[in-house]
């Protein structure tokens, strides 16, 4: 059965996940004007930065800055990650309204990215999360790793589940499947947004496809047809991920845009500005790296 839906958000995370994997720094007026010029494209989420220890993430040292010097659109949600309870109240401390948590299906992987286990994060996240509830900021739940990690390979489908489930039993909104490093095809996409639905709402469910093999659109495609609503993409393509090597860059939110837009799917974005903005983006990273960086569509 064909339930591909008529409507779809897009979760930009370009700011966030692209440019913490950035080599060099991107200035924070530049981090400013890159999402002023997103909120101007129609997106309805834009995750801004992250509130992680800058020793750690670098590239996101300036996350106060960066959050204080953007203009709030109103109807434009601005989540960032955080990883713990230090840096909910960093967050907090600048008004932030809503967050995001992130684990991993995979042990191995958690251990390198966060030296924890899997148990272990979503114990940490816990007070985050129920402080989080109690203050009425809304929280998203990222789940990496959903479909191959780089350092135990294959992942079991029950794992996924399992820990997709414990998020959102703990008050996670919304759920985000994370394929990290770009190894899912259709079919295996597919079969593991279907596991995963069967135990969450599809309504509480987003997919996060990065294109290290080429197979994000195909792979957002078969999960359209299951009826998915939520995908995060990142413009210009930029990010990967800091962990995982090899794991090239996000799907590129103008690619994902154009496709939904010939697919007659609504997602209320201004398809010209969001190009636009890629290419200012791109000749952004091109100046501070030297080189072109990510595509613009």
């Amino acid at each position: 059965m064909n339930a591909t839906p008529e409507t779809v958000r897009i979760v930009e995370v370009g700011p966030r996940d692209g440019l913490q994997n950035e080599k060099t720094i991107v200035p924070a007026a530049a981090k400013v004007e890159l999402i002023d010029r997103l909120s101007a494209t129609g997106l309805q989420t834009i995750e801004a930065t992250s509130f992680v220890s800058p020793k750690w993430v670098p590239q996101l040292a300036d996350a106060a800055e960066v959050y204080t010097g953007i203009r709030k659109n109103p109807g434009v949600r601005y989540p960032v990650l955080v990883p713990n309870l230090q840096g909910y109240e960093r967050a907090r401390e600048v008004g932030v309204e809503e967050i995001a948590v992130f684990t991993a299906a995979s042990e191995a992987f958690n251990r390198k990215n966060i030296n924890a286990s899997i148990a272990e994060s979503l114990e940490r996240f816990a007070p985050v999360i129920e402080r989080a509830n109690a203050d009425k900021v809304a929280v998203r739940g990222y789940v990496s790793t959903v479909l191959g990690c780089p350092y135990q390979g294959e992942v079991p489908l029950a794992d996924v589940v399992r820990v997709a489930t414990a998020l959102h039993a703990m008050g996670c909104y919304e759920i985000s499947l994370g394929d990290t490093i770009g190894i899912g095809t259709p079919a295996r996409a597919r079969a593991m947004l279907a596991a995963v639905a069967a135990e969450v709402p599809m309504s509480a469910l987003a997919i996060h496809f990065h294109d290290t093999r080429g197979q994000a659109l195909a792979n957002i495609l078969a999960c359209l047809e299951l009826g998915v609503g939520v995908i995060d993409s990142a413009v210009s393509g930029v990010g990967g991920c800091p962990y995982a090597r090899g794991a090239s860059g996000n799907v590129a939110s103008e690619d994902v845009v154009y496709m939904l837009h010939g697919m007659g799917i609504a997602t209320g974005i201004d398809l010209p500005k969001l190009i636009e903005t890629g290419q200012w983006l791109s000749a952004q990273l091109a100046r501070d790296n030297g080189s072109k960086v990510g595509k613009a569509a």
